[in-house]
Parts: structure tokens; C-alpha cells; sequence
């Protein structure tokens, strides 16, 4: 991003969540995105969750000309851990299917 005075600036920043709750079922989703551009280009930091799930955080790059740059993604779980990586209980079926390891 640029630092020049004479440059022009802009940010803004929306959020909203939503619920629904059908037959004692409860749904949900929460979305928040803030984003800053000058004449260098665009910053957007986007987060979104579905109620029980992960948060997913989202960052993209673009210059001047609106070409994406970069993006990366990743989701994560309330402590602030990569999701991919959890430890699950198996049933004793699962595991009997396991390489036990000596």
C-alpha cells in the first residue's frame, strides 16, 4: 500500500449473522469482511463461520489494475488451531482396520 499524501485512501467493513431454528434445529452463520484500497491496490480479510463449525479466515491481494495477487485461506477452530489437524475417537471397528505400530 502506498504511503504518498497525495494518494487516496479508502476502507470499509461489513458484518452481519443470521439464525434459523426449524423442527428444534438451529442454524447459523456469521460473515465479516473489511477492506482497504489506495492506488496501489486492494487488501480484503474476509472471516465466516457456520454455527458449530470452523471459523474460515480468508486474505486476498489485488494491484492496481484489480489482478489477484494473492490469496490464501485457511480454517480454523475457536482456539485459534488449524482445523485440518484434530484428534477424533474412533469405534474399536476403526481401529481393528489401523497398522498397529511396534
Amino acid at each position: 500500500m502506498s504511503s504518498n499524501s497525495n494518494s487516496s485512501y479508502s476502507s470499509s467493513s461489513v458484518s452481519y449473522s443470521s439464525s434459523t431454528t426449524h423442527d428444534g434445529k438451529t442454524t447459523g452463520t456469521r460473515y465479516a469482511e473489511h477492506t482497504t484500497s489506495d492506488p496501489s491496490g486492494t487488501n480484503t480479510h474476509t472471516a465466516s463461520q457456520r454455527l458449530g463449525g470452523p471459523t474460515h479466515h480468508e486474505h486476498r491481494e489485488y494491484d492496481a489494475s484489480g489482478r489477484l495477487i494473492s490469496s490464501e485461506g485457511r480454517a480454523v477452530s475457536g482456539n485459534n488451531t488449524d482445523s485440518s489437524r484434530r484428534i477424533e475417537d474412533v469405534t474399536d471397528e476403526q481401529q481393528r482396520g489401523m497398522v498397529e505400530w511396534k
